[in-house]
């Protein structure tokens, strides 16, 4: 299973992105979805994720502000983000694991177990 992010970039506060990551195989192990993000010299947190049968979960700091999605047809998984903050910058890993990642908190926490991930994308918000 290989899974790519893209779709950083460096805006100002207020402004808005949309990452993209494509899964390539949508089986059993990728049936919960997820963005998580790590900022330089703070641990990985999660920030929001998506199971098969759409139960979503955003992190309260984003709760609002982001949206995730995704297009079954392409094997992409969306995440808009509206309204950055500074404190949003960080790089934003795309994740797939088995659906009962999604009902972790451990796992939200900070991706634990998760199989498969991107190399990250880098989103910089200045103020």
């Amino acid at each position: 299973v290989q899974v790519e992010e893209s779709g950083g970039g460096a805006v100002e506060a207020g402004g808005s992105l949309r990452l993209s990551c494509v899964v390539s195989q949508y089986t059993y192990n990728t049936y919960c979805t997820g963005w998580f993000r790590q900022a330089p010299g703070k641990e990985r947190e999660g920030v929001a994720t998506l199971k098969f049968d759409g139960t979503i979960r955003y992190s309260d700091s984003v709760r609002g502000r982001f949206t995730i999605s995704r297009d079954n047809a392409k094997n992409t998984l969306y995440l808009q983000m509206n309204s950055l903050k500074p404190e949003d910058t960080a790089m934003y890993y795309c994740a797939a694991g088995p659906p009962y990642k999604c009902s972790s908190e451990s796992s939200f926490k900070n991706g634990a177990g998760f199989s498969y991930w991107g190399q990250g994308t880098q989103v910089t918000v200045s103020s």
